[in-house]
């Protein structure tokens, strides 16, 4: 009827057991995200290599070289080893000439992470970085690998002590020695640790004329010498690979490489050494490596002496792309650049982990047991014969580590599946012997290559084996806390229950302990299978974890029931209703799963919410235009600092600006909160007028004006080189803490509270910022009050619209707080949490500015090196944003009255939807940094059960006694 008042909300009160129930609830919660953050090891990093093969050893008719020398040019790209400099010249004479006259050349291609440890492990033992690595450090060895090293007769080898180590510190057939890690000294040139490495070598040999012993061992075969070049590495990072120094070093490097072949060949004069030049990674623009940007990727190979091939001259013919991709994504046969100048000569291009076989091979040994590279037929000079022979020992070795997991995984499974396209490899090993006994060795090269292609693809197949099981366990388990989320939401939160019962659509039953029994059955199943699969622990606690979920869940079967009836009960409309809103969260949250890639999207979020906002305001809630230009004007203020870098440029006049203008901000806010108007009333008359309140407003913004005093101070001693005086260190340290206490003082009414939280933290906020974040913390604020402003308004309108009787409030009175059950509109709030929460992480770069870690962001407060204090402070400045948004969604939920806990399990909801996601976007090859970001994205949204519930403690100080008027409440609530 039109002139009918609106029903109310029924108000809310949970009980003693729903509080109970919601405690063990938090610790499960808590449980599951630590244990389930663990699974990504158990998926994505476990370790590829795998111990009990035999070596293979090719049955070659001699070994093509008695001894092998490795020249590795740490950091060397290929486009500044090939190309010419200014004047025209090549910077590598030695090794161009060696490329047109003696031996063969190509580009080897680099799979990321594009670092020193894993691109000496693909060179030297044929794999790709054991992605267990990531969770064992840089240089230690997760496990054991075999290497070309290890199965030489000896190994010399001389360079930096972050590598040579790693194959030579438990090689007890070996000479090494490394420089001190003092010699790596960035301010210097430091090609002259190339000069070092020779130098020892050098001395090594003339040693030899009066040991009698090491000239023995020097002189015997399957001989390996290796010699680390670190300093186009060092320079590159320091100087950059443009730099005349960095440039200078490819000239040492090549000098060096004819040193050794000259050293080499006088001092054995029997022609039988082959020499493997190359590199283990490029150097980007900027001075780094680690992705697989060609820059970082391509390196140089050069091969030449003894069993290597001849130059083959071609005439140069466009080639069709013929599918093929090297590892780090690159076509087969990519054109040489012109100015190489290397077009007639035959290009060989490989898999950097092809080098290993290839130098195995050279010397008569076997490729290194866990190697997964593919002999490069087209280096070596050798008969038909032999060449198929050293083919078929590369696959019979990548073949005996398939047929090693396969037994390994067969052994311990009930249910064994087989890789089958390998199922007959014993009948095609047999009849690649045939065809070499036949000498059709065209046919049997053909069969060992295809052969080892299936190997390969088995050792993938083996190593992603129990990948289904574990990621389906661990997505029904995240399914299960999110249905048990909202079965406990609609349980004690919403109004479900009570018209459950009163239509009779539910009726309890007592089959608590049937179910538990069952859970029990199936848990007890599950872990007799898995200790007969002999799987690891957490495997254990990954299926009981999703086995209890789905028993609670089964437990609430009749509930769930009942809910479904009242569902399909309801009126189209509510379940359009419903559908449209679910589509919209899930989106957002898709866009915010986006936004983790690329924090400019927030610029356009914020850029549509400032219309969509001020529309809405205008038109449907028509509180006013004054509200609506200020939504639109905060949102349009806040979406410019997501285009800016996520490395903070020092600007501390903008720092000084940015204390001005959070005073103007608390003065508008003052003038607001003198305003008894309309939704006004929400904010401003939950309590008389305290005469204090002007006193503590008025220290509040002298202690921000004294902070942006104290930044222009310490920068200016600073700039002038001057020591920071302990008296300013003090008056920093004083003003930070006294201004966090000031607002537990300040009046309980919304407005005057939430200013006196943004005065409160404005002094260290701005003590401990170096530019443009300083301005994002009053724009954010902006944005926060924009929110409160638009629920005040359209609570105010409903209400408006819901009661012809007008209540007055003139006296500010405080009765007793009631929270009324969550409805499907409140939706909104949680999911406007979720995208703020989100924007003060990424406003200013996230956790970026701690790790383009700048000393003035904490010189004010200290200045003595202290890496945990500065840490601190650091990461306090960045969650000082997160404590703005809890408190004003705090205030939010007491303004329209709905469980502040019950939108927290709503806002681990949407996190977990979030998580779900970043579960399966989790990496295990690219760049350290691809890999450590895929990680920490997931553990970032895994955490924030934790985290939002910590920081809701630690703001409930703040927020407490918040006190709110309504229409048909006045309220004051102590939580």
């Amino acid at each position: 009827m039109a002139g009918r008042p609106r029903p109310q909300p029924q108000p809310h009160s949970p009980s003693a057991s729903t509080r109970r129930r919601e405690r063990w609830l938090v610790v499960l919660g808590v449980a599951l995200h630590a244990v389930y953050m663990l699974s990504i090891f158990d998926i994505y990093f476990k370790s590829p290599i795998v111990h009990g093969m035999d070596p293979v050893p090719p049955r070659l008719s001699a070994a093509p070289a008695k001894r092998l020398v490795l020249l590795v040019a740490d950091g060397l790209r290929a486009d500044k080893f090939f190309e010419p400099d200014e004047r025209g010249r090549y910077r590598a004479p030695f090794l161009r000439g060696v490329i047109e006259e003696k031996g063969r050349w190509g580009v080897s291609h680099a799979r990321p992470p594009t670092e020193s440890r894993p691109g000496h492990v693909s060179l030297i033992a044929g794999f790709y970085e054991d992605p267990s690595a990531v969770t064992k450090g840089w240089k230690a060895n997760p496990v054991e690998f075999d290497s070309v090293f290890n199965q030489s007769r000896h190994t010399i080898s001389f360079g930096s002590p972050d590598i040579v180590p790693i194959f030579c510190s438990s090689l007890p057939h070996s000479t090494w020695d490394t420089y001190p890690h003092e010699y790596e000294d960035f301010a210097t040139d430091a090609s002259f640790l190339d000069h070092w490495s020779f130098d020892q070598f050098q001395g090594l040999l003339n040693r030899s004329f009066d040991d009698i012993k090491l000239r023995q061992l020097l002189l015997q075969d399957k001989l390996v010498i290796f010699l680390h070049l670190l300093g186009c590495d060092t320079n590159g990072h320091a100087h950059r690979p443009y730099s005349s120094i960095y440039l200078n070093n490819v000239k040492v490097v090549d000098q060096i490489a004819e040193s050794v072949y000259n050293l080499m060949e006088n001092y054995f004069k029997d022609n039988q050494t082959a020499y493997v030049f190359t590199a283990d990674h490029g150097m980007s623009d900027k001075g780094s490596h680690g992705d697989g940007h060609p820059s970082n990727t391509d390196t140089p190979l050069v091969a030449w002496g003894a069993g290597i091939r001849s130059p083959k001259f071609l005439a140069y013919t466009e080639k069709p792309d013929d599918g093929f991709r090297f590892v780090d994504d690159h076509k087969h046969d990519t054109p040489t650049p012109q100015d190489w100048a290397l077009e007639g000569f035959e290009r060989v291009d490989v898999n950097q982990a092809d080098i290993a076989p290839l130098m195995s091979t050279l010397v008569g040994l076997p490729c290194p047991m866990n190697s997964v590279g593919s002999l490069p037929t087209h280096y070596l000079k050798l008969s038909k014969a032999d060449e198929v022979e050293a083919v078929l020992a590369n696959t019979k070795q990548i073949l005996n580590q398939f047929l090693r997991k396969s037994q390994l995984k067969q052994s311990s499974s009930l249910y064994f599946k087989p890789f089958k396209p390998l199922a007959n490899y014993s009948s095609v090993l047999s009849q690649i012997e045939d065809l070499i006994s036949e000498r059709d060795y065209d046919t049997a090269m053909k069969h060992s290559e295809e052969l080892r292609r299936m190997a390969l693809a088995g050792l993938h197949y083996f190593q992603t084996y129990d990948w289904f099981m574990l990621m389906t366990t661990i997505t029904l388990g995240y399914i299960g806390w999110m249905i048990n989320l909202i079965l406990h939401v609609l349980q004690s939160y919403t109004s479900f229950p009570a018209i459950l019962l009163k239509k009779a659509l539910l009726h309890p039953k007592n089959t608590s302990m049937k179910v538990y029994i069952g859970g029990c059955f199936f848990m007890g199943l599950s872990s007799i299978i898995l200790l007969l699969e002999k799987s690891p622990l957490l495997y254990h606690a990954y299926a009981f974890m999703t086995i209890f979920l789905w028993t609670r869940i089964v437990q609430n079967f009749e509930f769930l029931k009942a809910v479904w009836r009242e569902f399909s009960n309801m009126p189209f409309k509510h379940t359009l209703n419903l559908l449209i809103s679910s589509a919209i969260a899930l989106f957002v949250l898709e866009f915010l799963v986006i936004s983790f890639f690329d924090r400019k999207i927030y610029t356009w979020c914020f850029l549509v919410l400032g219309i969509t906002g001020s529309t809405y305001v205008a038109f449907f809630i028509q509180a006013g235009p004054v509200l609506a230009i200020y939504i639109w004007l905060a949102c349009w203020f806040l979406s410019v600092f997501t285009l800016m870098p996520a490395e903070i440029p020092e600007n501390n006049n903008l720092v000084i600006l940015s204390g001005a203008l959070i005073i103007l901000i608390a003065v508008a806010s003052r003038w607001a909160n003198s305003n008894c108007t309309t939704f006004w009333l929400y904010l401003t008359r939950a309590n008389k007028r305290d005469s204090q309140s002007s006193k503590l407003y008025f220290v509040q913004v002298i202690l921000v004006a004294i902070s942006s005093i104290m930044v222009w101070l310490s920068t200016s001693h600073r700039s002038q080189n001057r020591e920071l005086h302990s008296l300013h260190q003090l008056i920093n340290w004083s003003v930070a803490g006294v201004a966090m206490v000031l607002p537990l003082f300040s009046p309980p009414s919304v407005l005057s509270r939430l200013t006196s939280i943004f005065l409160g933290f404005a002094p260290p906020f701005l003590l401990l910022s170096i530019g443009y974040e300083a301005v994002f913390y009053s724009a954010f604020s902006m944005v926060l009050i924009g929110w409160i402003f638009v629920e005040s308004a359209n609570l105010y309108c409903s209400e408006e619209s819901g009661s012809a009787r007008r209540r007055s409030l003139v006296d500010g009175s405080v009765f007793g707080y009631e929270e009324r059950h969550l409805q499907l509109s409140d939706l909104r709030i949680p999911l406007l949490f979720v995208i703020l929460f989100n924007v003060a992480f990424f406003g200013t770069g996230n956790f970026a500015s701690i790790a383009s870690f700048e000393i003035s962001s904490v010189y004010r407060f200290i200045t003595v090196f202290s890496p945990f204090l500065m840490a601190g402070l650091l990461i306090f400045k960045l969650f000082i944003p997160f404590m703005l948004v809890i408190c004003t969604f705090s205030a939010i939920t007491k303004i329209v009255r709905i469980p502040r806990l019950g939108c927290y399990f709503l806002v681990i909801l949407l996190s977990d939807v979030m998580t779900i996601h970043f579960f399966f976007l989790v990496r295990n090859t690219g760049s350290w940094m691809e890999i450590g970001n895929s990680i920490s994205h997931f553990g970032i949204v895994s955490a924030q059960v934790v985290f939002v519930l910590l920081l809701f403690a630690l703001t409930n100080i703040y927020t407490r006694d918040i006190a709110v008027s309504s229409r048909q409440l006045t309220a004051r609530k102590v939580m």
